[in-house]
């Protein structure tokens, strides 16, 4: 496995001739942390993992990378075992990268030396290796860093070249545990980007990432798994998984409501259709996509402004609503609301305000929310 802390030697594994990543199946367990699950990741597919801290998401990476041992069951990916009941391959003899939240890039190395290192380690001539680590800097846009200390770079850049070490080995998968979540918010969005483009080119690895955030999951993703207390509780397409969640981590998962759908119309403002659901919101960034777009809606559960009969007034998203659950938190009431489609959204009101709209599991209701209060994320 390649980490971003260190390369290991495997000449067998030739990195000169990338291949696409095959499907990694886990169906496996480790007694102590009360972890057994079986799932699926498709082969070139971007698939993340999501569930509460302590739910056994690093204990599922730490599986495939090789830094754990199942004592159960079996991890594979395509045609090669990883680990059975009879043997274990150690990391480095596995086709695997991994970054993490710290880039640990090797301090006394300069950035195209970082880069070139694994390359190297695997008995590439200096000069290919250079040259692979050059293609790979100029593809997560740091190329112009190459000649850099490590030590002289920023937090983005320091993890731009990390994920570019990473992949300078052609792994045929790759995991990401958390890699934005040191980062600011401007940072993290722009490695994103960054991320996903990179990552989406052929050949493409399987990628297998771990996060806590949604939109890490909308940019990102092609495929959700959600874990919980050591076991798979659900599986999907992000716009089935975002869009209708099955727990309620999914449902508070940033505590942001968030509608998937497609772009109806593009201007300065955008409209979005969320499976049946129409809403109109203001563009997150410069990036303003034509129609058919997927896109993903986000706004707060304090923005939502329940009504019992729909109001005019500045420019307002109005949705029909059915209340589906009332959940005392502290000072406030957490309202669930089932919408068209059968997405979901959630509004903050005080006890009073439940009472006087005569709310109640079943309840209809209109929902609004000013289109200024919604940010549409374009993927």
């Amino acid at each position: 496995m390649i980490s971003s802390s260190e390369t290991a030697v495997n000449p067998a594994k030739h990195p000169a001739a990338p291949a696409t990543g095959g499907e990694v199946l886990v169906n496996a367990g480790i007694t102590e942390r009360n972890v057994t699950v079986q799932c699926a990741f498709p082969a070139g597919l971007i698939t993340a993992i999501v569930g509460p801290n302590g739910a056994g998401k690093s204990t599922i990476l730490g599986m495939i990378s090789g830094l754990l041992t199942p004592d159960s069951g079996e991890v594979r990916s395509g045609e090669t075992v990883f680990a059975d009941a009879t043997q274990s391959l150690p990391p480095h003899q596995r086709p695997v990268a991994m970054l993490t939240q710290k880039p640990l890039l090797f301090p006394h190395l300069s950035v195209l030396e970082n880069v070139a290192f694994g390359p190297r380690a695997r008995h590439l001539s200096r000069s290919e290796s250079r040259r692979i680590a050059r293609q790979e800097l100029a593809a997560v846009g740091a190329l112009e860093l190459a000649d850099r200390p490590a030590t002289a770079l920023s937090g983005g850049q320091s993890q731009r070249v990390a994920l570019a070490r990473a992949l300078a080995t052609h792994p045929q998968v790759v995991l990401l545990d958390e890699p934005f979540s040191a980062l600011d918010v401007e940072t993290a969005a722009k490695l994103r980007e960054v991320l996903s483009k990179r990552l989406r080119q052929e050949p493409r690895p399987t990628v297998i990432f771990v996060t806590h955030d949604p939109l890490d999951v909308w940019m990102l993703a092609d495929h959700v798994v959600a874990i919980e207390n050591g076991h798979l509780i659900g599986e999907g397409t992000v716009v089935e998984m975002l869009g209708q969640p099955a727990t309620k981590f999914l449902e508070n998962l940033s505590g942001m409501n968030l509608l998937a759908g497609v772009i109806e119309e593009s201007d300065e403002v955008a409209t979005v259709n969320a499976n049946g659901v129409k809403l109109t919101g203001l563009w997150q960034g410069n990036n303003h996509p034509g129609p058919q777009t997927p896109a993903l809606a986000a706004f707060a559960p304090q923005s939502v402004a329940l009504f019992e009969t729909p109001v005019s007034g500045s420019p307002r998203n109005t949705w029909q609503a059915r209340v589906t659950d009332i959940m005392s938190r502290g000072a406030v009431q957490w309202i669930s609301l089932n919408l068209a489609g059968g997405q979901s959204i959630q509004a903050v009101l005080t006890p009073q305000a439940v009472n006087a709209l005569h709310l109640a599991p079943g309840s209809p209701i209109y929902a609004e929310v000013k289109a200024t209060q919604i940010t549409v994320y374009p993927r």
